[in-house]
């Protein structure tokens, strides 16, 4: 896997994924960081914006993830922006951590996040 990286953090959108009636229902934020594992000497080389990940469009096609179809666990809401980031042939492994900081939990806490790591090998 290469060195190079290109990381969005803290991608707001809302979702209604939970295995309880009221988030799906209700829906509430999701916060969404991605970590991409690519070679950017191409792009750097040619200075060519189809040579790498467009960090914009990657932020749309998550947020539509995230705003459509739910899911009972964030696991799999993961897992589908994951399936997403590595759809891109430059892509060779993908970190997503998916942040719910509004989980319903009866307690004080600061953020529940599931983080997974794929590749294509």
């Amino acid at each position: 896997m290469t060195a190079d990286r290109i990381t969005l953090k803290g991608l707001r959108a809302r979702g209604r994924h939970g295995v309880l009636p009221a988030e799906r229902e209700l829906g509430q934020e999701f916060v969404i960081d991605a970590t991409l594992f690519l070679d950017t000497r191409p792009a750097a080389d040619t200075d060519d914006v189809t040579r790498t990940v467009h960090y914009g469009e990657l932020a749309q096609d998550l947020t539509k993830v995230v705003e459509g179809e739910p899911v009972n666990l964030i696991e799999t809401l993961a897992e589908r922006l994951a399936e997403l980031c590595l759809a891109s042939e430059v892509v060779q492994a993908a970190e997503i951590t998916v942040h719910k900081p509004s989980a319903p939990i009866p307690l004080p806490f600061d953020d529940v996040a599931v983080t997974i790591l794929r590749s294509r090998a």
